[in-house]
Protein backbone atom coordinates (compact mmCIF):
# COMPACT_ATOMS: atom_id res chain seq x y z
CA UNK A 1 0.00 0.00 0.00
CA UNK A 2 1.29 3.44 -0.68
CA UNK A 3 2.37 5.53 2.09
CA UNK A 4 0.68 9.18 1.74
CA UNK A 5 2.44 12.20 2.50
CA UNK A 6 0.11 13.39 5.41
CA UNK A 7 0.94 14.12 8.83
CA UNK A 8 -2.25 13.24 10.68
CA UNK A 9 -3.98 10.04 11.24
CA UNK A 10 -7.49 8.90 10.65
CA UNK A 11 -8.47 6.95 13.84
CA UNK A 12 -9.21 3.56 12.72
CA UNK A 13 -13.16 3.60 14.32
CA UNK A 14 -13.65 6.56 12.02
CA UNK A 15 -13.01 4.31 8.52
CA UNK A 16 -14.97 2.84 6.50
CA UNK A 17 -14.52 0.18 3.90
CA UNK A 18 -15.37 1.78 0.11
CA UNK A 19 -16.00 0.26 -3.13
CA UNK A 20 -15.26 2.64 -6.09
CA UNK A 21 -17.78 1.73 -9.35
CA UNK A 22 -16.97 3.83 -11.68
CA UNK A 23 -17.72 4.60 -15.96
CA UNK A 24 -14.42 5.58 -15.89
CA UNK A 25 -13.57 6.15 -19.59
CA UNK A 26 -17.57 7.26 -20.53
CA UNK A 27 -15.76 11.33 -19.88
CA UNK A 28 -13.47 13.32 -18.04
CA UNK A 29 -14.65 13.50 -14.74
CA UNK A 30 -14.82 10.32 -13.07
CA UNK A 31 -10.94 10.19 -13.11
CA UNK A 32 -10.98 12.99 -10.45
CA UNK A 33 -12.84 11.09 -8.52
CA UNK A 34 -10.94 7.90 -8.64
CA UNK A 35 -7.99 9.80 -7.53
CA UNK A 36 -9.92 11.85 -4.72
CA UNK A 37 -11.09 8.36 -3.13
CA UNK A 38 -7.95 6.42 -3.17
CA UNK A 39 -5.98 9.17 -1.59
CA UNK A 40 -8.68 9.44 1.18
CA UNK A 41 -7.71 7.89 3.96
CA UNK A 42 -10.64 7.56 5.84
CA UNK A 43 -11.64 5.43 2.80
CA UNK A 44 -10.05 1.25 3.41
CA UNK A 45 -10.58 1.10 -0.62
CA UNK A 46 -11.75 -2.90 -0.84
CA UNK A 47 -11.77 -2.87 -4.48
CA UNK A 48 -12.29 -0.38 -7.86
CA UNK A 49 -15.24 -1.54 -10.06
CA UNK A 50 -15.20 -0.84 -14.24
CA UNK A 51 -19.02 -0.28 -15.24
CA UNK A 52 -20.63 -0.32 -18.86
CA UNK A 53 -21.94 3.21 -20.54
CA UNK A 54 -22.90 1.20 -23.25
CA UNK A 55 -26.26 3.41 -24.04
CA UNK A 56 -23.58 5.48 -25.75
CA UNK A 57 -20.53 3.05 -26.42
CA UNK A 58 -18.95 5.63 -28.75
CA UNK A 59 -15.30 4.06 -30.37
CA UNK A 60 -15.70 1.46 -28.03
CA UNK A 61 -18.52 -0.46 -29.32
CA UNK A 62 -21.07 -1.95 -27.90
CA UNK A 63 -20.58 -4.32 -25.15
CA UNK A 64 -17.00 -3.35 -24.66
CA UNK A 65 -17.81 -0.17 -22.45
CA UNK A 66 -17.15 -2.05 -19.49
CA UNK A 67 -13.37 -2.64 -20.53
CA UNK A 68 -12.78 0.57 -21.49
CA UNK A 69 -13.38 1.36 -17.94
CA UNK A 70 -11.14 -1.14 -16.51
CA UNK A 71 -8.50 -0.27 -18.69
CA UNK A 72 -8.71 3.26 -17.56
CA UNK A 73 -8.70 2.73 -13.70
CA UNK A 74 -6.06 0.35 -14.42
CA UNK A 75 -4.40 3.76 -16.26
CA UNK A 76 -5.37 6.38 -13.46
CA UNK A 77 -3.74 3.67 -10.79
CA UNK A 78 -0.51 3.33 -12.64
CA UNK A 79 -0.25 6.91 -13.01
CA UNK A 80 -0.32 7.56 -9.28
CA UNK A 81 1.76 4.51 -8.45
CA UNK A 82 -0.84 2.28 -7.67
CA UNK A 83 -0.55 -0.32 -9.38
CA UNK A 84 -1.54 -3.73 -9.00
CA UNK A 85 -2.72 -2.27 -5.09
CA UNK A 86 -6.49 -2.59 -5.67
CA UNK A 87 -9.02 -5.43 -7.28
CA UNK A 88 -10.16 -3.78 -10.15
CA UNK A 89 -13.06 -5.55 -11.56
CA UNK A 90 -15.40 -5.60 -14.75
CA UNK A 91 -18.38 -5.08 -14.66
CA UNK A 92 -21.84 -6.10 -17.03
CA UNK A 93 -21.52 -5.34 -20.58
CA UNK A 94 -25.22 -3.41 -20.57
CA UNK A 95 -28.10 -2.30 -18.86
CA UNK A 96 -30.36 -5.08 -17.26
CA UNK A 97 -32.98 -6.94 -19.46
CA UNK A 98 -36.00 -6.54 -16.99
CA UNK A 99 -35.95 -5.96 -12.86
CA UNK A 100 -35.71 -9.23 -12.07
CA UNK A 101 -32.74 -10.37 -14.41
CA UNK A 102 -29.77 -10.01 -13.21
CA UNK A 103 -26.18 -10.11 -15.06
CA UNK A 104 -23.40 -11.98 -13.28
CA UNK A 105 -19.87 -10.41 -13.42
CA UNK A 106 -16.64 -10.32 -11.66
CA UNK A 107 -18.03 -6.82 -10.47
CA UNK A 108 -21.30 -8.12 -8.92
CA UNK A 109 -19.34 -11.33 -7.50
CA UNK A 110 -16.93 -9.27 -5.63
CA UNK A 111 -19.56 -6.60 -4.43
CA UNK A 112 -21.44 -9.70 -2.66
CA UNK A 113 -18.48 -11.31 -1.34
CA UNK A 114 -17.60 -7.91 0.42
CA UNK A 115 -20.92 -7.09 1.50
CA UNK A 116 -20.88 -10.82 3.19
CA UNK A 117 -17.47 -10.50 4.88
CA UNK A 118 -17.77 -10.44 8.87
CA UNK A 119 -16.73 -6.99 9.20
CA UNK A 120 -17.62 -4.71 11.42
CA UNK A 121 -16.55 -0.99 9.77
CA UNK A 122 -19.19 0.29 7.60
CA UNK A 123 -19.17 -1.03 3.91
CA UNK A 124 -20.22 2.36 1.25
CA UNK A 125 -20.43 1.73 -2.17
CA UNK A 126 -19.83 4.95 -4.64
CA UNK A 127 -22.18 4.75 -7.75
CA UNK A 128 -20.79 6.85 -10.14
CA UNK A 129 -22.65 6.21 -13.35
CA UNK A 130 -25.31 2.70 -14.15
CA UNK A 131 -26.41 1.14 -11.12
CA UNK A 132 -26.42 -2.47 -13.04
CA UNK A 133 -23.95 -4.30 -11.00
CA UNK A 134 -25.42 -3.17 -7.69
CA UNK A 135 -29.04 -4.08 -8.90
CA UNK A 136 -27.47 -7.42 -9.97
CA UNK A 137 -26.03 -7.93 -6.70
CA UNK A 138 -29.22 -7.43 -5.22
CA UNK A 139 -31.19 -9.30 -7.30
CA UNK A 140 -28.62 -12.23 -6.18
CA UNK A 141 -28.42 -11.83 -2.68
CA UNK A 142 -30.72 -9.36 -1.22
CA UNK A 143 -29.32 -9.93 2.19
CA UNK A 144 -26.18 -7.58 1.21
CA UNK A 145 -29.13 -4.66 1.35
CA UNK A 146 -28.39 -5.06 5.40
CA UNK A 147 -25.12 -4.91 5.06
CA UNK A 148 -23.85 -1.78 3.14
CA UNK A 149 -25.05 1.77 2.16
CA UNK A 150 -25.13 2.79 -1.46
CA UNK A 151 -23.97 6.41 -2.92
CA UNK A 152 -25.40 6.81 -5.94
CA UNK A 153 -24.57 10.00 -9.08
CA UNK A 154 -28.01 9.78 -10.47
CA UNK A 155 -31.55 10.81 -11.45
CA UNK A 156 -33.02 13.83 -12.53
CA UNK A 157 -34.26 16.95 -10.10
CA UNK A 158 -36.86 16.32 -7.46
CA UNK A 159 -39.83 16.29 -6.89
CA UNK A 160 -40.74 15.67 -10.75
CA UNK A 161 -37.71 13.98 -12.09
CA UNK A 162 -36.08 14.24 -15.69
CA UNK A 163 -33.69 12.92 -18.15
CA UNK A 164 -30.22 12.40 -16.61
CA UNK A 165 -27.33 10.38 -18.47
CA UNK A 166 -26.49 7.66 -15.27
CA UNK A 167 -30.13 6.70 -14.77
CA UNK A 168 -30.87 6.61 -18.36
CA UNK A 169 -28.22 4.05 -19.20
CA UNK A 170 -29.97 1.79 -16.93
CA UNK A 171 -33.69 2.27 -15.55
CA UNK A 172 -34.26 -1.19 -14.85
CA UNK A 173 -31.26 -1.41 -12.17
CA UNK A 174 -32.50 1.68 -10.99
CA UNK A 175 -35.94 0.33 -10.06
CA UNK A 176 -34.55 -2.60 -8.52
CA UNK A 177 -32.46 -0.27 -5.89
CA UNK A 178 -34.93 2.17 -5.32
CA UNK A 179 -37.53 -0.91 -4.66
CA UNK A 180 -35.05 -2.75 -2.40
CA UNK A 181 -33.79 -2.19 1.13
CA UNK A 182 -30.33 -1.06 0.44
CA UNK A 183 -29.73 2.17 2.06
CA UNK A 184 -29.32 4.74 -0.35
CA UNK A 185 -27.76 8.45 -0.55
CA UNK A 186 -29.11 9.59 -3.80
CA UNK A 187 -27.61 12.68 -5.24
CA UNK A 188 -29.46 13.84 -8.47
CA UNK A 189 -28.55 15.61 -11.60
CA UNK A 190 -29.20 19.19 -10.03
CA UNK A 191 -26.71 18.77 -6.84
CA UNK A 192 -24.23 16.89 -8.60
CA UNK A 193 -24.27 19.58 -11.54
CA UNK A 194 -23.09 22.19 -8.10
CA UNK A 195 -19.49 20.97 -8.33
CA UNK A 196 -18.72 22.75 -10.69
CA UNK A 197 -14.83 24.14 -11.80
CA UNK A 198 -13.09 26.12 -14.56
CA UNK A 199 -10.44 24.74 -17.05
CA UNK A 200 -8.03 27.78 -15.80
CA UNK A 201 -8.92 26.64 -12.12
CA UNK A 202 -7.25 23.34 -13.02
CA UNK A 203 -4.45 23.70 -14.75
CA UNK A 204 -3.45 25.60 -11.57
CA UNK A 205 -4.74 23.62 -9.06
CA UNK A 206 -3.94 20.44 -10.87
CA UNK A 207 -2.10 20.03 -14.14
CA UNK A 208 1.33 21.23 -12.18
CA UNK A 209 1.48 18.51 -9.24
CA UNK A 210 2.48 14.77 -10.92
CA UNK A 211 1.88 12.70 -13.72
CA UNK A 212 -1.15 12.09 -12.67
CA UNK A 213 -2.56 15.81 -12.03
CA UNK A 214 -1.08 16.19 -15.60
CA UNK A 215 -3.08 13.61 -17.23
CA UNK A 216 -6.40 14.32 -15.37
CA UNK A 217 -5.88 18.35 -17.00
CA UNK A 218 -5.08 17.13 -20.39
CA UNK A 219 -7.56 14.27 -20.48
CA UNK A 220 -10.31 16.77 -19.85
CA UNK A 221 -9.22 19.32 -21.98
CA UNK A 222 -8.92 17.09 -24.40
CA UNK A 223 -12.60 15.72 -24.14
CA UNK A 224 -13.78 19.36 -24.07
CA UNK A 225 -12.57 19.75 -27.53
CA UNK A 226 -13.62 16.25 -28.72
CA UNK A 227 -16.96 17.01 -27.68
CA UNK A 228 -17.50 20.71 -28.45
CA UNK A 229 -20.09 19.88 -31.48
CA UNK A 230 -22.33 19.06 -28.93
CA UNK A 231 -24.88 22.27 -28.85
CA UNK A 232 -25.97 22.24 -25.21
CA UNK A 233 -23.04 20.23 -23.42
CA UNK A 234 -19.85 21.05 -22.18
CA UNK A 235 -20.19 24.88 -21.61
CA UNK A 236 -16.23 25.92 -23.25
CA UNK A 237 -14.44 27.06 -20.27
CA UNK A 238 -16.11 24.90 -17.56
CA UNK A 239 -16.47 21.78 -16.55
CA UNK A 240 -18.75 19.75 -13.70
CA UNK A 241 -16.84 17.13 -11.65
CA UNK A 242 -20.38 15.55 -11.33
CA UNK A 243 -18.94 12.14 -9.60
CA UNK A 244 -16.90 13.82 -6.72
CA UNK A 245 -19.88 14.32 -4.33
CA UNK A 246 -19.75 10.67 -3.66
CA UNK A 247 -16.34 12.06 -1.07
CA UNK A 248 -18.36 15.43 -0.29
CA UNK A 249 -20.83 13.64 1.12
CA UNK A 250 -18.80 11.02 3.34
CA UNK A 251 -17.09 14.29 4.64
CA UNK A 252 -19.35 16.34 5.81
CA UNK A 253 -20.57 16.55 9.35
CA UNK A 254 -23.02 13.68 10.30
CA UNK A 255 -25.25 16.60 11.85
CA UNK A 256 -25.80 18.48 9.05
CA UNK A 257 -28.75 17.04 8.03
CA UNK A 258 -30.04 20.41 6.70
CA UNK A 259 -28.28 18.98 3.37
CA UNK A 260 -30.80 16.63 2.47
CA UNK A 261 -34.67 14.97 2.90
CA UNK A 262 -35.79 11.92 4.53
CA UNK A 263 -37.98 10.47 1.52
CA UNK A 264 -40.12 7.04 0.20
CA UNK A 265 -37.54 5.72 -2.78
CA UNK A 266 -39.42 6.80 -5.82
CA UNK A 267 -40.32 4.33 -8.95
CA UNK A 268 -38.92 5.30 -12.24
CA UNK A 269 -40.75 6.01 -15.22
CA UNK A 270 -39.53 4.36 -18.28
CA UNK A 271 -40.67 6.53 -21.16
CA UNK A 272 -39.54 10.00 -19.43
CA UNK A 273 -37.53 8.65 -16.18
CA UNK A 274 -39.67 11.01 -13.96
CA UNK A 275 -40.34 10.12 -10.64
CA UNK A 276 -43.73 7.81 -9.39
CA UNK A 277 -44.00 9.06 -5.50
CA UNK A 278 -45.34 6.31 -3.09
CA UNK A 279 -45.38 5.73 0.78
CA UNK A 280 -44.71 1.76 -0.09
CA UNK A 281 -40.64 1.68 -0.87
CA UNK A 282 -38.25 2.45 2.41
CA UNK A 283 -36.87 6.12 2.50
CA UNK A 284 -33.80 6.94 1.30
CA UNK A 285 -31.53 10.26 1.71
CA UNK A 286 -32.01 12.88 -1.18
CA UNK A 287 -29.39 15.50 -1.30
CA UNK A 288 -30.05 18.85 -2.08
CA UNK A 289 -26.83 20.61 -1.71
CA UNK A 290 -22.98 19.62 -1.30
CA UNK A 291 -20.18 21.10 0.27
CA UNK A 292 -17.82 22.17 -3.08
CA UNK A 293 -15.51 24.13 -1.20
CA UNK A 294 -15.20 21.32 1.37
CA UNK A 295 -14.79 18.58 -1.79
CA UNK A 296 -12.51 20.70 -4.11
CA UNK A 297 -10.33 22.24 -1.40
CA UNK A 298 -9.50 18.50 0.04
CA UNK A 299 -8.99 17.18 -3.53
CA UNK A 300 -6.25 19.66 -4.22
CA UNK A 301 -4.68 19.51 -1.11
CA UNK A 302 -4.32 15.94 -1.33
CA UNK A 303 -2.90 16.23 -4.64
CA UNK A 304 -0.18 18.63 -3.70
CA UNK A 305 0.67 16.81 -0.36
CA UNK A 306 1.39 13.90 -2.42
CA UNK A 307 2.30 14.77 -6.26
CA UNK A 308 4.33 17.65 -5.71
CA UNK A 309 5.85 17.94 -8.85
CA UNK A 310 6.20 16.52 -12.21
CA UNK A 311 8.48 13.66 -11.37
CA UNK A 312 6.16 12.07 -8.86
Amino acid sequence: MMKWNYDFEVPEQKKIRMIVHTDCKNEADDQFALAHHVMTPKFIVKGIVGGHFNMYPREYGEGNTAKASVDEINKVLDLMGLNGVYPVLEGAPRALANESTPIQSPAVDFIIEEAMKDDDRPLFISMLGAITDLAAAILLKPEICQKMTAIWIGGGQYPEGEDEFNCKQDIAAANVVMKSEMPLWQVPKNVYKQMAVSLAELQVRVKPYGKIGKYLFEQMVDFNMKTAHIPHWPHGEIWGLGDSPTISVLMEESEKTDIYDLIHAPNIRYDDLKYEHNTVNRKIRVYKAVNVRLCMEDFYAKLMINFPNQDS
